[in-house]
């Protein structure tokens, strides 16, 4: 089949991979001049399987209202008029309840821990490199009261067979030297030593690369206007350079993705939730990260990446909006000379700013979408890195019509209706 592919990120990138392997002739188009310019572009660098977590949890409404009065918050939300926006808002509300958080968190590790696998074996068929390395992520607690709350996640990670460690403050800087230096800062660690980390821009670019060797067309520049519809299927794709024909199509444009399904009558509960990154350059290697370390407090990652160090996270609820508020400059700047004051100074970063596609629940939208030959692959948040060889492939199987390697229904479109939802929920006990 001739496949056309909606957007040049990580997420389509791997999709075109995928689908080229598997025989299909594939074309992408992008509105940028190359792949990986958006979201994809300078995001935190973690492959992190054991930290897919939903952002709706048990107490995040509350905490969300004490984050908002904290000087280096992790969050800020500008209301809307949008519709859309408080959609998702009130979406995601539903969500923060225990039993909705295993759900939803039962649904994105075995994604994520698939992803990572297919990473692996692309890196021993490719030989690809993208500044990799595979040294685990470290969840630091600033407080014992961070440190206790975790225990509902190692408590998934342990149900879900995720290699994990809870580490004292001693065993953080076996891991992390350079934390020895501020071991007064925390009391101590959740270590996943399966976890990796590296370049996601630097991957995609080289990716790309080999899927052309494949035979994949790469058409950049390209605006698309909308999908063209013959019946139950898609006849093609309008942009301004004409229409681009196909037998499959697929959308991964994430946070786009929605305002192109709207006018076919698709609710895709996809919202952009903008996140920050600052890239550093090391100058001292004794005082970087080995790898990557989580402040959980302010929500921020701290990342090796070559001869950078990459701080990356937040949420702004700000729409589509493009602007680079320098408090948040200051939030990551603030976070990794509290940690990592001796290994760059953080005045001379680049500061970057991408729209995260997220769903209300936390999974990802993998599979069809109301038209026979219509495929989606977006919605993964803040995990589009971590979970993108895996929805690649489990994509490229479900159009070839093969049964992928993990249980792909739990991601469909099809969860957000009413039945599914009830199909969801815990069991009420019925007694006599």
């Amino acid at each position: 089949m001739k496949i056309v592919i909606l957007g040049s990120g990580v997420i389509g990138t791997t999709s075109a991979w995928y689908l080229a392997a598997a025989g299909h002739e594939v074309v992408v188009l992008d509105r940028q001049e190359g792949p990986a310019l958006e979201t994809s572009f300078a995001n935190a660098g973690e492959v992190s399987p054991g930290y897919a977590s939903p952002w709706a949890a048990p107490g995040i409404p509350m905490k969300a209202v004490k984050w908002m009065f904290m000087r280096h918050s992790p969050l800020f939300i500008r209301p809307s008029t949008d519709p859309a926006f408080w959609r998702f808002a009130l979406a995601m509300l539903k969500n923060c309840n225990a039993a909705a958080y295993e759900v939803n968190k039962s649904r994105m590790v075995p994604i994520a821990e698939y992803s990572r696998d297919m990473l692996k074996e692309l890196r021993a068929e490719t030989g690809i490199s993208y500044d990799e390395r595979m040294q685990g992520t470290l969840q630091v607690f600033r407080t014992q009261k961070l440190l206790d709350g975790s225990a509902k996640d190692v408590h998934v990670l342990a149900d879900l067979g995720v290699p994990h460690e809870v580490l004292d403050v001693d065993g953080c800087v076996a891991v992390e030297p350079a934390l020895g230096l501020v071991r007064e800062k925390f009391v101590g660690g959740l270590r996943l030593p399966g976890d990796e980390t590296g370049d996601c821009f630097k991957f995609t670019n080289a990716l790309r690369d080999l899927a052309v060797a494949k035979g994949v067309e790469f058409r950049y520049g390209v605006n698309i206007t909308g999908l063209v519809t013959n019946g139950d299927a898609i006849a093609g794709v309008a942009t301004d350079q004409g229409l681009v024909t196909g037998d499959a199509y697929v959308v991964a444009l994430g946070s786009y993705s929605p305002l192109l399904l709207r006018p076919l009558g698709i609710k895709l509960p996809v919202y952009p939730v903008k996140g920050y990154s600052l890239t550093v350059p090391i100058t001292d290697p004794a005082g970087a990260p080995e790898s990557t370390v989580m402040d959980e407090y302010h929500k921020v990652a701290i990342t090796r990446l070559g001869d950078r160090i990459r701080v990356g996270g937040m949420a702004e609820l700000d729409g589509y909006s493009q602007t680079l508020h320098t408090n948040r400059r200051e939030t990551l700047e603030h976070v990794v000379t509290d940690f990592y004051g001796t290994g760059g100074d953080a005045r001379t970063g680049s500061f970057w700013a991408g729209h995260r596609p997220m769903t209300p629940d936390g999974p990802p939208v993998i599979g069809r979408a109301k038209f026979s030959n219509l495929w989606l692959n977006t919605g993964h948040g803040t995990l589009g890195w971590t979970m993108s060889c895996g929805s690649g492939r489990v994509l490229a199987d479900l159009v070839s019509g093969q049964v992928p390697a993990i249980d792909a229904r739990p991601l469909g479109l099809e969860r957000y209706t009413e039945a599914a939802k009830t199909l969801a929920s815990p069991k009420k006990e019925v007694t006599a």
